[in-house]
């Protein structure tokens, strides 16, 4: 059973997810502040993590940078509604999506689905005639290993690059379609199966995440590049390994 983490200063929230959430087979947790939702986490294994922008004390934000740096946790960062900033820079942190309050908690139950799925947590069982995240594959360019299996990045000296569940499947959509130009909406969609809303600007960050941890010169990529008008474009050779 997943557990998932709720942190939202407003009790009927926490209330309304608990009980949401727990109808539809999850473990729920709920914190109302920074501090709690510290000692959670930090006491027991988190699938998934809920996290509110705006907390009294601590702001969501910066428990998004805390989390981010040491764990690989999914994230879903709540957000007011039409606060464009708190969503780039929730994504900056390392969030792997948002949602606008006020919402409905089906689609948050999607979302919760879709990030678990990606990131090959539990509780994201796979439907019949549906493969495995690659089926054991491994993609390498330019000296880089992607682990589809493992969900896991290896750069050309064999370390371990830590990516969050969306930069890691941004990562396979572009390395999955090699030397192709990919609009925004077609990589929103590779990635996180949606449709991208009205100045959507999810995939630009998480490209700008990819560049600064696997380019040389993230200001002039040749990795991941930026045609103009039209989207991006993944310049490597990619080989698949078994």
């Amino acid at each position: 059973m997943p557990h998932i983490l709720v942190v939202d200063d407003d009790r009927e929230i926490r209330t309304l997810l608990t009980r949401f959430l727990g109808g539809h087979g999850y473990r729920v947790s709920a914190a109302k502040d920074g501090a709690e939702m510290m000692r959670m986490f930090e006491a027991g294994r988190i699938d998934l993590i809920i996290l509110d922008v705006m907390l009294p004390g601590e702001d969501g934000l910066n428990l998004c940078r805390r989390v981010r740096a040491g764990s690989a946790t999914p994230i879903i960062m709540l957000t007011a509604v039409g606060d464009e900033t708190d969503r780039i820079v929730g994504l900056e942190m390392g969030a792997d999506d948002y949602l606008s309050k006020p919402f409905n908690p089906r689609e948050l139950l999607a979302r919760i689905k879709a990030v678990l799925r990606r990131a090959g947590g539990p509780g994201a069982p796979v439907s019949a005639g549906e493969t495995t995240s690659g089926g054991g594959r491994i993609l390498a360019f330019e000296g880089w290993r992607l682990d589809l299996a493992r969900r896991e990045l290896h750069s050309p000296e064999g370390v371990l690059t830590q990516l969050s569940a969306g930069e890691f499947d941004l990562l396979v959509a572009f390395a999955e379609h090699p030397q192709r130009v990919l609009t925004r909406d077609q990589l929103l969609d590779l990635a996180r199966g949606r449709v991208a809303a009205p100045f959507d600007r999810s995939i630009d960050v998480q490209v700008s995440r990819l560049r600064r941890k696997m380019e040389a010169d993230p200001a002039e990529p040749v990795l991941i590049k930026t045609v103009r008008g039209g989207g991006y474009l993944f310049s490597a050779s990619v080989k698949v390994e078994k």
